[in-house]
């Protein structure tokens, strides 16, 4: 009798724990893109989706018949995923192209082929970003992250901005981070010459995506284009390699726990899926989404003056103006 009472017990409690572990992961997981949208005749550029969040945005996107764009750095990674990613979707209206988002030359190439050859684009994804490096620079000097997480994707999107116009209704979706909370922009050292720590400069350049989209938000009003950012969560991807963190045992502890709590690529994407077709944000501009839904921003993130000063200050970077006239 007791070893029958032991043996429900632990049976009960085993199942239980199941079933809040479940749930727990379905929590983590956040929201599914519901939308049933096809984007035949759409053509979509995607930055940085070789791997990760992207490629499983690139492959959503091509399963709705959208002429997809792989934009990425390494040829080789690239050429191969452009082709899982026709495999996996069939649709074979799927190309890789070169951009370097470290080179402003790479970027205004970029730009210009797409200018030239391209009849219209539905959706810019800026998706592709580097995370808590060693320090480096970009080719003009700048540091790596916030040169490629912020400036290539500053520049990139305003060469593109006529023909996104041109293509209106068209969206621009900026994949920025959670962690901008605990960021602040440093004007008296952006690049991190006196000081630098790979977590603060990759927050730093996640604050200054969510800057550049108030902003950009701003003066795209009446244009039939809408911007609009987005947290993926914490996902299961190579973004943070370069963390001392991640290299240490800790990481080999907690891996159990990881495996809960952490995304998937696909689970990451669908924020961005969900912005780039969802229906009812046709014509809705300047928000900041997560799980599918809209999100809060802190004050910090919206400021007038501070992100009116940043966008000032890369177009001085970029040398905007000269980089148009091609």
């Amino acid at each position: 009798m007791k070893d029958s009472t032991f043996a429900i017990t632990t049976c009960s409690i085993a199942a239980a724990i199941g079933v809040s572990l479940f749930f727990l992961r379905r929590y983590f997981a956040g929201r599914y893109c519901n939308s049933k949208a096809m984007m035949h005749q759409k053509t979509i550029i995607i930055t940085g989706c070789n791997t990760g969040v992207g490629k499983e945005t690139a492959i959503d996107l091509a399963k709705r018949g959208a002429r997809v764009i792989m934009a990425c750095r390494d040829d080789q990674r690239g050429l191969q995923a452009a082709q899982q990613v026709r495999q996996q979707s069939g649709n074979n209206n799927v190309t890789y192209k070169h951009l370097d988002l470290a080179s402003f030359a790479s970027i205004r190439q970029f730009a210009n082929d797409i200018i030239d050859n391209e009849k219209q684009i539905s959706v810019l994804i800026n998706n592709a970003a580097v995370a808590h490096c060693p320090y480096s620079t970009t080719q003009e000097g700048f540091e790596m992250q916030f040169g490629v997480n912020h400036l290539g994707h500053f520049l990139l999107t305003n060469l593109l901005l006529d023909k996104l116009k041109e293509s209106a209704p068209s969206r621009i979706v900026i994949v920025s981070s959670g962690l901008y909370k605990y960021a602040t922009i440093d004007f008296d050292d952006l690049h991190g010459v006196r000081y630098y720590s790979p977590q603060v400069a990759y927050k730093q350049s996640k604050l200054a995506n969510l800057l550049f989209a108030h902003e950009l938000n701003k003066k795209l009003q009446g244009s039939g284009v809408t911007v609009n950012s987005v947290h993926p969560g914490v996902v299961r991807t190579d973004l943070g390699r370069h963390s001392e963190w991640v290299k240490s045992y800790w990481i080999v502890l907690l891996r159990p726990l990881l495996m809960l709590i952490l995304k998937t690529p696909l689970q990451g994407a669908q924020t961005s899926i969900y912005c780039a077709v969802a229906e009812e944000l046709e014509g809705v501009s300047g928000h900041y989404y997560g799980d599918c839904m809209e999100k809060k921003l802190l004050p910090r993130a919206k400021d007038d003056e501070i992100a009116k000063k940043l966008w000032d200050i890369s177009c001085k970077l970029v040398n905007l103006t000269e980089s148009k006239r091609k």
